[in-house]
């Protein structure tokens, strides 16, 4: 059965902040800076949607937004939200299926490569990647690998896994570690992490 949000979409952000406080919010919101006036954004996984008004905080129109999601739930929520003169188009569907043309200058995948294996994780970011213009930017956010982390970490991630596959069917049991497949065709214009440690935020620059 495929990763759905749906039973869950209502009361996600009260739990994603019961547990991690504002890490993951603060975690999207010191990326979005680097968005570039004008810009067509793809934003994949999205969830609730509150990004789309801080998005709109920093650039109230004048920006292409595609925002898919797989939980008709999420969208439903994300629709009802103040994105003010921006364009967004909510479109249900699994992001390893979607296409698009042309190109977009920025991707945000908000905490998205955690629901997937390996397999499928390669697989996602290779899509995304044909879909980002040469110079584009690529705004990720996630949980890091706990291989060599803190046991806290490591205990935390299989707690959210075991979670997230009863009331979500998400397929992961790991995190998979995605800088290897950024390697040396992105370069990293910012980084930083939360939660001590936690949760990287980077902003890549597709080359």
């Amino acid at each position: 059965m495929a990763t759905n949000y749906d039973s869950i979409a209502g009361s996600y952000d009260f739990l994603s902040r019961l547990v991690f406080g504002r890490s993951l919010v603060d975690a999207q919101l010191c990326l979005l800076p680097y968005i570039p006036a004008g810009s067509r954004i793809l934003v994949a996984g999205g969830g609730t949607g509150w990004i789309l008004e801080s998005i709109a905080d920093i650039y109230p129109d004048g920006l292409h937004i595609d925002y898919v999601d797989s939980s008709e739930r999420m969208l439903t929520i994300a629709m009802k939200r103040n994105y003010k003169g921006n364009t967004v188009s909510f479109i249900h569907q699994p992001i390893e299926n979607y296409s698009a043309s042309p190109l977009y200058d920025v991707i945000i995948t908000p905490f998205l490569f955690d629901n997937f294996t390996e397999e499928k994780a390669h697989t996602v970011f290779l899509k995304l990647n044909d879909l980002l213009r040469s110079n584009g930017l690529w705004l990720y956010t996630d949980y890091v690998s706990t291989v060599q982390g803190p046991f806290w970490q490591k205990l935390l991630l299989w707690t959210m896994y075991f979670f997230f596959r009863m009331v979500s069917h998400v397929e992961a049991k790991r995190m998979t570690e995605m800088s290897k497949y950024f390697g040396q065709s992105y370069k990293v214009e910012f980084e930083t992490s939360h939660y001590s440690g936690f949760i990287s935020s980077i902003a890549y620059r597709k080359m």
